[in-house]
């Protein structure tokens, strides 16, 4: 009887490993499921103030039976999920299963969701339904150009912005100048599934989407050098202003990512204190700097001109003086 209990509890343990664990990847990578920082389907005491349930919900988001509803497709709304415990992993994936949708017609509909890995938890604000000057990263998926002149994306876009609380997310121009990487991601009104993959391993920040019913990923971001700090908390978030949307959040996995490192990679492993981009330079600096070095190059040779003239004027007066000083020397 013994012996038969004993393979049972094998059994379970097994089995339990299998559920937790997603399998090694061609990379070497082990990744297992983490429960306490997971969001799934029946979302049972999700916002409740129970020690036994691990999210939060703030602003008019909404728990049905099949989606967090973050945000209605009405204006004026703010909705958002945070994750009660603090992440403790030097390497994770977090892994989101999102719909947005509504009544709004081709670029008359917003304003989008944010997924956050940050310091500070449940505070409301104007970047996606979060605060402004946040401390560590979010990854926006932005459903309307603010900016008038959009040359280069196509929207929606995903775009990520690491902050180490001394940048602002500026709404006019669709944070531009603080992202480190976009792309197009048509999700808008789909009939099938939608992802987003945000992986954080060695220091690289990598994010793929899933946007085309094939359960296919592609390539959205990918920067080397991201430095973020442990315990900070993972999020997702959402708001409407006079464009709106419904924002809906299915799952939210979180795996806890298991390499190997090199004895080089582990030296680079001492502990983060803020977050940071490796060379990273706000977008618009380079060109700024040339529309200055413009500008002074203009001023320099207007001012040079001015100055020659200026001299040539003084030498024909001087010249004149001398020559009728001549002339009564003369006489």
């Amino acid at each position: 009887m013994a012996s038969i209990w004993g393979w049972c509890v094998l059994g379970m343990a097994v089995l339990w490993l299998a559920f937790c664990t997603r399998g090694r990847s061609e990379s070497g990578t082990e990744e297992f499921l983490k429960r306490e920082h997971s969001l799934t389907k029946p979302y049972q005491g999700l916002g409740a103030s129970s020690a036994g349930t691990y999210w939060d919900i703030t602003g008019n988001t909404m728990v049905t039976a099949h989606f967090v509803r973050l945000t209605p497709d009405l204006q004026s709304k703010q909705g958002a999920i945070w994750n009660r415990v603090a992440c403790l992993m030097r390497d994770w994936e977090v892994q989101v299963h999102f719909k947005v949708h509504g009544q709004g017609k081709k670029n008359l509909n917003g304003d989008g969701l944010a997924v956050w890995y940050t310091k500070d938890r449940m505070q409301p604000g104007p970047v996606f339904g979060s605060k402004d000057l946040f401390s560590g990263l979010g990854i926006f998926l932005d459903t309307y150009p603010n900016e008038e002149k959009q040359h280069e994306r196509i929207f929606p876009y995903i775009s990520a912005m690491v902050n180490n609380g001394s940048m602002s997310y500026d709404h006019s121009q669709d944070g531009r100048r603080t992202t480190i990487g976009g792309c197009t991601a048509l999700v808008r009104n789909l009939n099938h599934d939608t992802f987003v993959v945000i992986r954080y391993l060695k220091r690289r920040l990598t994010v793929m989407i899933d946007i085309d019913g094939k359960n296919e990923w592609k390539d959205c971001i990918d920067i080397a050098g991201v430095r973020l700090p442990l315990g900070y908390y993972f999020g997702a978030s959402s708001a409407t202003g006079d464009l709106t949307d419904n924002h809906d959040v299915i799952s939210v996995k979180v795996y806890q990512l298991m390499v190997e490192r090199t004895p080089e990679e582990g030296e680079d492993d001492e502990e983060v204190l803020t977050p940071s981009v490796d060379n990273f330079r706000l977008q618009g600096d380079d060109l700024e700097s040339e529309q200055m070095s413009g500008i002074t190059l203009f001023f320099i040779s207007f001012f040079s001109l001015v100055g020659v003239m200026v001299l040539a004027v003084i030498g024909i007066i001087v010249f004149q003086k001398w020559q009728e000083q001549s002339r009564k020397r003369f006489y």
